[in-house]
């Protein structure tokens, strides 16, 4: 075992990147590595980023350096989207060692067999983002309770504001086969809840799957999962409203896996901003989508992402986007603040939105995000629902998420990890 090096993973960003981080982990781990969680004494650090925002990357480079001087004779190796879109700035960090790119962070055992120790320069191996192919499954895995599953990845839309298919290429997916292969495997660890993930979750079978075009859809994904029954919950992370079809929802509402919960990204209330965003709706297909989703499943948690400040954004425009959510019947929102990403067409745009303004108007959106969940919360006080409860949280209690989404706080029972129970929601 004299041999063996200790290897240390961080992650940034979506579940996405969580999913293709442990996935990397299981691969290397063995014979040569063992993984090590506490930050020190490490001979390999792997970095897997995102890049959002700018806090995304600035956040990448901080922990490079930390864990540099916390480990001064380790490896250090970046991958991720931060990595595809701006290898020569990360490589031209002193302290990092390999950088590798959308299709080559699926060879990270390959390229730290063939790294130079005595190098001091950063080695990008990355390659335009038109040439990446193929679909790379993973999923995570003792590292959380629930367990993320890839199922497609790249996306071939073009919103104004975003790096992601620049990052990650065009959009491919999985075989359904593919993933019921992946389930079967997770089925027998115990898992209770898997969540389907992707870049463009609804888009799954569209492009190329190595060499072959599928005619999968994500609603023949998603019977096909609740077919085979080997997982209890199935949660889809979140799924484009123009894709979210009346067919997706009806299966949802009849199934007896998919967890009734949605996450549905809107961006802006405003018409006029979604137009300049180039998103593929209007606010009214988003309130038919919401409408079809309560008409059903009363009971069902709705979440949203939405992003204040983008340019143009008046005063006007953004009490739109406040009053369309405050009018709608969902349960929370993800809020961003608009940052301006580099090679997108919404950073050439004028009428930029002051920071303190965009900053204030999140904090207006969050607010209201908490009332919602209130309330959603407060409907089904003493109304009982399935929970599958957690390991115990840093207080020392346990948590759990109930099937519609809402979190509950329990005094610790080791009986109850990993279990789904049905009790009064409090």
């Amino acid at each position: 075992m004299a041999n063996v090096k200790n290897i240390g993973f961080h992650t940034l960003g979506c579940k996405l990147n969580f999913s293709e981080t442990s996935a990397l982990s299981r691969e290397i781990l063995g014979a040569e590595y063992v993984k090590k969680n506490d930050e020190t004494d490490l001979d390999v650090f792997v970095l897997n980023t995102c890049s959002v925002t700018n806090n995304a990357n600035r956040e990448s480079r901080q922990i490079v350096r930390k864990i540099k001087r916390k480990n001064p004779n380790a490896k250090i190796v970046v991958t991720g989207c931060y990595a595809q879109l701006k290898p020569d700035e990360i490589a031209a960090i002193d302290e990092v060692d390999l950088v590798l790119g959308a299709q080559d962070k699926f060879k990270l055992k390959e390229h730290l067999a063939n790294l130079d120790n005595d190098t001091n320069q950063g080695k990008i191996h990355s390659c335009d983002i038109e040439a990446v192919e193929g679909f790379y499954s993973a999923f995570s895995h003792n590292d959380r309770t629930r367990t993320f599953l890839k199922v497609q990845d790249g996306c071939d839309y073009n919103c104004s504001f975003c790096t992601i298919p620049m990052a990650r290429g065009h959009s491919r997916s999985d075989t359904v086969q593919g993933v019921l292969d992946n389930i079967a495997e997770l089925a027998q660890n115990n898992i209770q809840e898997i969540i389907l993930t992707g870049v463009n979750l609804g888009d799954f079978g569209k492009g190329y799957n190595g060499n072959r075009k599928t005619e999968e859809t994500f609603l023949d994904l998603a019977k096909a999962i609740d077919a085979q029954g080997l997982i209890p919950r199935v949660r889809i992370s979140s799924i484009e409203p123009n894709l979210l079809t009346n067919d997706i929802i009806e299966f949802v509402a009849s199934s007896n896996s998919f967890m009734p919960h949605f996450h549905i990204p809107l961006q802006s209330g405003s018409n006029t901003i979604l137009g300049e965003m180039r998103r593929r709706y209007k606010r009214e297909l988003y309130a038919e989508r919401v409408e079809k989703i309560k008409m059903l499943m009363p009971h069902c948690c709705i979440g949203v992402d939405v992003i204040v400040g983008f340019p143009g954004e008046t005063d006007e425009l953004f009490e739109e986007t406040y009053n369309f959510l405050h009018g709608l019947d969902v349960s929370y929102f993800h809020v961003f603040t608009y940052s301006e990403r580099e090679n997108t067409l919404a950073d050439t745009m004028k009428n930029v939105v002051p920071n303190h303004i965009r900053h204030e108007r999140n904090q207006r959106l969050r607010m209201l995000s908490d009332k919602k969940m209130l309330h959603f919360t407060e409907q089904h006080l003493g109304s009982p629902r399935a929970i599958l409860y957690e390991q115990k949280n840093k207080a020392g209690n346990m948590e759990g998420y109930s099937d519609n989404y809402i979190k509950q706080t329990r005094d610790f029972d080791v009986e109850k990890v990993n279990t789904i129970i049905v009790e009064d929601i409090q």
